[in-house]
């Protein structure tokens, strides 16, 4: 049924559709990160052909390391697709929409993380068939709510659902990740007992739901805007998501002959997030590559506590 019945069919499919900014940046970026899912299949093959298990195990072994590796490019896409205004060139329709791989080849990062997101539910689902267990199913089940938040974050972009739903959605790709990391590093070793167990990891789980309602809050195209004393909503919300990212900092420092690296990438990403906020305000549709490198960097300080990384 079209939803809205003044516009054709077509337009009702499209109303909220926005062009993002194809640049040089962009098309490396994408291609970088095109690389990255490569590397994922051949790491997967070759842990694969290398594991001292047989059969049934040595797949799960390729698949467990190729599900890590999609499940950071994805996050890393996400990234491009915010700090580049694709969040809304496919508009709300989801979660495909006509020539969705033409789209993709022609380099559109929004088309290129919705097929990506298919590849990591498949090959959840595999895991799963293969290898039914714990880590297997958390993690598919994660993949499944993540979707549907994925669908709401379009939503909230339009102007038409919560920030929260945006937080919520950047929270759960992170816990993903983490689900498969922990699979294929500690086998055996279960998501929420480990997440409450590791108390470093609970600030900057929160400090990533907080920057998703940042987005979220701020919609598309919209500034934070510079300000001593918050007057917006956006406003208040970027300052919890500041007080998040220095309990993030202090806890590392705390612990950190633990995770020394995770501590020194907090540190450098207080200052990423410092150039974000105003490269935000400066070109609030389309912030740039300092938000694929705080995403990134959030990559690397999560991983570096998992992994405890020393130098």
């Amino acid at each position: 049924m079209n939803p809205n019945p003044n516009l054709p069919p077509n337009a009702a499919e499209t109303q909220h559709v926005v062009e993002g900014e194809m640049t040089l940046t962009v098309r490396i970026i994408g291609l970088l990160i095109a690389g990255m899912v490569a590397l994922a299949v051949a790491l997967g093959i070759w842990r694969g052909l290398v594991s001292p298990a047989t059969g049934k195990a040595a797949i799960v072994d390729g698949l467990m390391i190729s599900e890590v590796i999609f499940a950071a490019a994805l996050i890393m896409l996400g990234s491009i697709v915010e700090g580049f205004g694709y969040g809304l060139s496919l508009g709300t329709k989801w979660p495909y929409t006509r020539n969705i791989v033409v789209l993709m080849l022609r380099g559109d990062p929004e088309a290129a993380h919705r097929v990506l997101a298919t590849a990591v539910g498949l090959c959840a689902l595999a895991l799963v068939i293969l290898d039914p267990r714990y880590t297997t199913f958390m993690g598919l089940g994660l993949i499944i709510i993540t979707a549907l938040f994925g669908m709401g974050t379009l939503y909230v972009l339009a102007g038409r659902a919560p920030a929260f739903v945006h937080g919520t959605h950047g929270l759960l790709a992170y816990l993903v990740f983490l689900n498969y990391l922990l699979g294929l590093n500690y086998p055996g070793t279960e998501l929420l007992p480990y997440i409450d167990d590791t108390v470093a990891l609970h600030s900057i789980l929160f400090a990533i739901f907080m920057g998703g309602m940042v987005t979220g809050q701020r919609g598309f195209g919209t500034a934070i805007e510079p300000f001593l004393h918050p007057q917006r909503t956006s406003q208040w919300i970027f300052m919890v998501h500041g007080l998040a990212a220095l309990i993030v900092i202090g806890t590392l420092g705390w612990f950190s002959p633990f995770y020394p690296v995770a501590f020194a990438l907090a540190l450098l990403q207080a200052a990423v997030g410092f150039f974000l906020f105003h490269a935000v305000n400066l070109k609030p549709k389309s912030p740039g590559v300092m938000v694929v490198f705080h995403q990134v960097m959030a990559l690397l300080i999560t991983s570096g506590v998992v992994l405890m990384w020393h130098w």
